[in-house]
């Protein structure tokens, strides 16, 4: 999980070291989310894809398709944007996604604060990524407090489970929270962090304080800010803030996380039965000063998130030959899971490997044949076929994804074959 204000800068050129995809802990990780704040609002005229306005979230995908990233859902509300990435072959069990943002800013008209949020079923368990923006200034705890309630209170979600956010199993809540350090003048606090003497600044920090006062917060876990506050620095430097206002450091840019308490059942089994459904540790928590396009430092948290599996199958099997060397070859054929609704809008998209996000096809064809109902009905297999001239002109590896429209997400990929 990555969260950074970025100040309306344009991007750097290297985010390698802020993914950690050059320390080889990404050979691990299977999905990553990217909330930014404070991102350039002005469409950006240079983009050819209507879908992505802006160069912050191309960046990302341009960075993450090479190791195998899709982008799987995004949400943008002005300048906060929040983007989840997953593995390809995790695509299918990324099931229900769907996407809510809520204004708090002008008293809830304007969207430079507030909330965006992008919730999942991720293998049968009902996750939630929180994105948010809340009010700066030291005074202003209690109405961060309020925004935040506010935030959790109007996102709501259809269907039959987790329609708010506190009703997921698994919460990550991370962004510019804007809590600073009370009571402690700037002096002291600089001293603090010149001497690495960052605990004694903990207990004065707003959100540490709020986490055992505020009932909201009851049950939000984050791990220890073993590193320097990350606002607010001279924009090219690694230099807190030396213009006429001298801003105090803070923490202001955090992640945070929340695991469901199981119902509690009956008898003297009670909740201990359920123990063990799904646990978090995490890796690590850390900002990474090498960037300076902001006054804020991007701070990441990698978590290793355990649990039993409730969906071993995809919902969609798609069936292929090793490779494709004649047109005759391009023949798909693909069976359903029971239950799986489908709609006569599904299609099948040829990717390349390392393709972007889930409209990001090469061709694709429409997942119906004329005999595929009555196969469908009796589960046996569907077929379609891609013409010759929807194939690709050049050599080189493939994927085919079938996309549900109804869950707006690809139900099904294969693995790469050659064309």
């Amino acid at each position: 999980v990555v969260t950074w204000n970025v100040g309306t800068a344009m991007p750097p050129n290297d985010v390698t070291s802020l993914l950690h995809l050059n320390t080889g802990e990404t050979n691990d990780v299977d999905m990553i989310a990217i909330g930014l704040q404070e991102v350039n609002s002005k469409i950006n005229k240079r983009l050819k894809d209507a879908l992505f306005t802006d160069q912050w979230s191309e960046l990302f995908m341009d960075v993450l398709s090479p190791f195998h990233f899709i982008l799987v859902s995004t949400v943008r509300m002005q300048g906060v944007i929040l983007l989840v990435f997953a593995k390809y072959y995790h695509l299918p069990f990324l099931q229900d996604i769907q996407t809510d943002c809520t204004r708090t800013g002008l008293g809830g008209y304007w969207g430079n604060k507030g909330g965006v949020s992008v919730r999942l079923s991720i293998f049968g368990h009902m996750v939630c990524f929180l994105n948010c923006h809340l009010p700066a200034h030291l005074e202003k705890a209690e109405q961060r407090k309020e925004d935040f309630a506010t935030i959790l209170h109007l996102q709501q979600f259809e269907g039959r489970v987790a329609n708010g956010i506190l009703d997921h199993d698994l919460v990550f809540w991370f962004g510019d929270l804007n809590f600073r350090i009370e009571s402690l003048d700037i002096c002291f606090v600089k001293y603090a962090i010149e001497s690495n003497a960052l605990s004694q600044l903990w207990e004065k920090d707003q959100l540490n304080i709020a986490k055992s006062t505020w009932p909201v917060l009851r049950g939000f876990q984050e791990g220890p800010l073993n590193f320097p506050p990350t606002f607010k620095f001279d924009v090219g430097t690694n230099k807190y803030d030396s213009s006429a206002k001298k801003r105090k450091p803070a923490w202001t840019d955090r992640i945070l996380w929340k695991i469901k308490t199981p119902s509690t059942g009956l008898g003297a089994g009670g909740p201990r039965t359920r123990r063990g459904v799904l646990s978090v540790s995490q890796l690590c928590y850390c900002s990474h000063m090498e960037y300076t396009v902001s006054d804020h430092k991007p701070v990441v948290a990698i978590f290793a998130v355990q649990f039993p599996s409730k969906v071993d199958k995809p919902p969609v099997e798609i069936y292929v030959a090793d490779e494709w060397s004649r047109p005759e070859q391009a023949v798909v054929r693909y069976k359903m899971a029971v239950g799986f609704h489908r709609s006569s809008w599904d299609w099948i998209g040829l990717y390349r490997v390392g393709f972007r996000h889930p409209k990001d096809y090469v061709s694709y064809v429409w997942a119906r044949s004329d005999d595929g109902e009555r196969c469908l009905e009796k589960q046996l297999c569907a077929q379609v076929m891609f013409s010759e001239e929807a194939l690709p002109k050049g050599n080189g590896e493939y994927i085919l994804g079938y996309y549900s429209n109804n869950s707006s997400s690809i139900a099904g990929v294969t693995e790469p074959f050659q064309v």
